[in-house]
């Protein structure tokens, strides 16, 4: 990515550097602050600023959305989760919404073992993990409402994983590799 690129996706940047902070505080990343990323992609795409143009901005907003929905639907993520994604699909793209996706995943995954670490509770990390991909694995036999009482009941660190922080992590690592 060149300077110019990267002083452009600096709004993006610090608004999901603000949607990190305010995760990490409340466990809540706020409607204005996801539709204002959302939003202000899509609107710079349209000028000759833009990291992406409209149909990609668009594209991309599709793929945020649409990713992490199903977690949503589970119940693994919440709804400022999903409008996070597709804020950053919407700045850089559906390839970059992806990988971003992609990599937040691996990130978040060490943040709950470390967290798991840090709390001793690995043992019941293990065993709740294996609970969650047994039922998601046998969807069909006892249906999603169990798969997601599972879910939910299968907690094994006290507080849950602020999404927008490892995806902040996953971006920055995109920027950092693609200058």
């Amino acid at each position: 990515m060149t300077s110019y690129a990267l002083m452009m996706a600096a709004p993006a940047l610090g608004l999901m550097g603000w949607a990190a902070a305010e995760d990490l505080r409340s466990r809540r990343i706020p409607n204005w602050l996801t539709f204002s990323l959302a939003l202000s992609g899509i609107a710079t795409s349209f000028t000759a600023a833009a990291i992406v143009g409209p149909q990609w901005s668009i594209a991309g907003f599709a793929v945020g959305f649409a990713l992490p929905l199903a977690l949503f639907v589970l119940g693994a993520l919440g709804g400022g989760d999903v409008k996070l994604l597709a804020g950053v699909g919407a700045w850089f793209g559906p390839g970059a919404a992806f990988r971003v996706f992609l990599l937040a995943a691996v990130i978040g995954a060490v943040m709950v073992i470390a967290q798991a670490l840090a709390q001793r509770r690995t043992k019941v990390l293990l065993r709740n993990t294996a609970m969650v991909a047994i039922n998601l694995a046998h969807v069909n036999d006892v249906g999603l409402d169990h798969a997601m009482a599972t879910g939910q009941s299968c907690r094994s660190v006290d507080r849950p994983l602020p999404y927008a922080v490892p995806v902040l992590v996953a971006i920055l690592i995109l920027v950092a590799t693609a200058v």
